[in-house]
């Protein structure tokens, strides 16, 4: 497993509620650790995907009145990953060692979350998510990418590559001046605010306009934005699932306060189109994983959400991910 508290005292997204079925096992896996997630009645559990007895897999196995049990030896594991039942000997005491490890799981967005240590902060909020005047639709999950989950925050976050790599939706190349704007360091995370941009097509609908963007980077690997003009408001709550410090799945919730009749569909293809543009461009940077500490890369006023990401990275101490530390 990962040695950074920043990152293992945190939650990450690692599936859609939907794809834990009761009775049913996923196989996840999240900082380098293989965990394996399933229900017993109406909770959810996630375990380390690791028998005590021989080392096999207990995503292969299956779940039987309430515990998970091991394909191999059927020995039978409860929701706090103590083993309850070893067919070979039923009449012993069962040993204290025979367990696997548990980690912290809850379910918020229709995703759920799992810490491999102990999260000190709730999940990154999503401010949208219980107003009602707003359309929820899932983008995801995308991956898993060859790529840093950093990267791809960053990528997010820069907003003077729109009329480049999203031409003709987010970005128009005859207006890529980028206006000064404020960023600071908030006790949620980075917030930049005031960034004001002309866009081709900014919601979706065919219809350019000048927005005003504000961005939060909430933790090292979720980020929001929300863009607005004349009363349409959209958002967005971007989470990767670093499954390594160069492997990730991306998942995006979009939220909007207008549009209730274009299919989600439709809506949902438009953005895997901007995600598909950048894809490429964030797979070819150099170096890789992120230039924390050893900076390589020149940044401008333009980047300046960027330029404050790092620093507040840096502040809190992360590792992962990373390079020159």
């Amino acid at each position: 497993m990962v040695n950074d508290p920043v990152v293992i005292n945190d939650w990450h997204p690692v599936a859609r509620s939907e794809d834990v079925q009761k009775g049913a096992l996923l196989p996840v896996h999240l900082l380098e650790e293989d965990l394996v997630l399933w229900r017993s009645s109406d909770q959810l559990h996630a375990c380390q995907d690791l028998c005590a007895h021989r080392g096999t897999r207990l995503s292969s196995g299956q779940v039987t009145d309430g515990t998970l049990v091991c394909p191999y030896h059927g020995w039978a594991y409860n929701g706090e990953g103590q083993c309850v039942h070893i067919p070979a000997h039923p009449g012993q005491t069962i040993p204290k060692r025979a367990q696997v490890k548990t980690y912290h799981v809850q379910e918020r967005y229709n995703l759920i979350w799992v810490a491999l240590g102990e999260p000190k902060q709730d999940v990154p909020s999503f401010p949208e998510w219980e107003d009602s005047t707003y359309r929820k639709l899932l983008c995801g999950p995308y991956g898993a990418f060859d790529l840093c989950g950093l990267r791809a925050i960053e990528n997010f976050l820069d907003v003077a590559h729109f009329p480049f790599i999203h031409e003709g939706i987010l970005g128009d190349a005859a207006y890529p001046a980028i206006e000064d704007y404020g960023t600071t360091i908030e006790p949620d995370g980075v917030l930049s605010k005031g960034v004001s941009v002309y866009q081709p097509d900014p919601y979706g609908t065919g219809q350019g306009d000048v927005v005003a963007y504000t961005y939060r980077a909430l933790r090292p690997f979720t980020a929001y934005l929300a863009k607005e003009s004349e009363g349409t408001r959209f958002s967005i709550l971007f989470c990767v699932t670093p499954h390594t410090a160069l492997k990730s799945t991306l998942w995006m919730w979009m939220a909007l306060n207008y549009d209730y009749e274009t299919p989600a569909a439709d809506l949902i293809a438009w953005q895997e189109k901007i995600l598909n543009q950048d894809i490429p461009i964030i797979q070819a940077q150099r170096p890789q994983l992120l230039p924390l500490y050893a900076q390589t890369d020149l940044l401008l006023n333009s980047d300046r959400t960027l330029i404050v990401y790092r620093k507040w990275l840096q502040e809190m101490g992360l590792r992962f991910g990373t390079v020159g530390a």
